[in-house]
């Protein structure tokens, strides 16, 4: 069975953006890219909400067109473009690049495509993901802490009465400073 695999980059107290929804302290360089490419180019889907659709969108159809990229820029470029994607939104009408948009979050389709055939579904956005989490449909948590205190913006994870236990299976640091924490829950089996 396919996982749900939660992959986000976030500050040091927490925050995936700062107020003005700024990203642009996210340490991302040549290493970390490629690193995101390895994990992801083996996935099965990108699942999102409309505001990381958008965002990605607006970037990443045309980012390998300028000669000025680097290498592990023009290799995202090519996978989010070709990688299958699932945008959930009730209010987008129109997506390009392999994306099928679905309204809600319904648990009976969410463990239905992890039943398919494929890799890893790649989870992305806030909101999005505390959805996912409001449904136990979260099975894997790939959080980039980047060394950095951004105050005040969107947080990561929402405020939740639940208690959800994590397994830390792995953790990495990267030359500019940011931590890779890779956690399970501990009803998903390795491997």
């Amino acid at each position: 069975m396919r996982k749900i695999v939660l992959m986000m980059s976030m500050s040091l107290d927490g925050f995936i953006e700062g107020p003005n929804r700024e990203i642009d302290w996210h340490l991302v360089d040549d290493e970390l890219h490629q690193h995101f490419n390895d994990v992801l180019k083996e996935m099965g889907a990108f699942l999102n909400g409309r505001v990381t659709y958008q965002l990605m969108a607006d970037f990443w159809p045309t980012a390998d067109a300028d000669p000025h990229r680097s290498g592990p820029v023009v290799e995202y470029a090519r996978i989010w473009r070709n990688m299958p994607k699932i945008v959930f939104s009730r209010t987008l009408r129109h997506a390009d690049w392999h994306t099928t948009i679905v309204k809600d979050v319904v648990v009976e389709d969410i463990l239905a495509l992890k039943a398919q055939e494929g890799g890893d579904l790649a989870l992305g956005g806030a909101a999005l993901a505390a959805e996912f989490l409001r449904h136990d449909l979260v099975d894997e948590f790939r959080v980039y802490v980047h060394p950095i205190l951004v105050g005040r913006g969107q947080r990561l994870f929402a405020e939740s009465d639940e208690l959800t236990a994590l397994r830390l299976v792995d953790s990495r640091r990267f030359g500019n400073g940011v931590v890779l924490l890779h956690y399970v829950r501990p009803h998903v089996t390795d491997g």
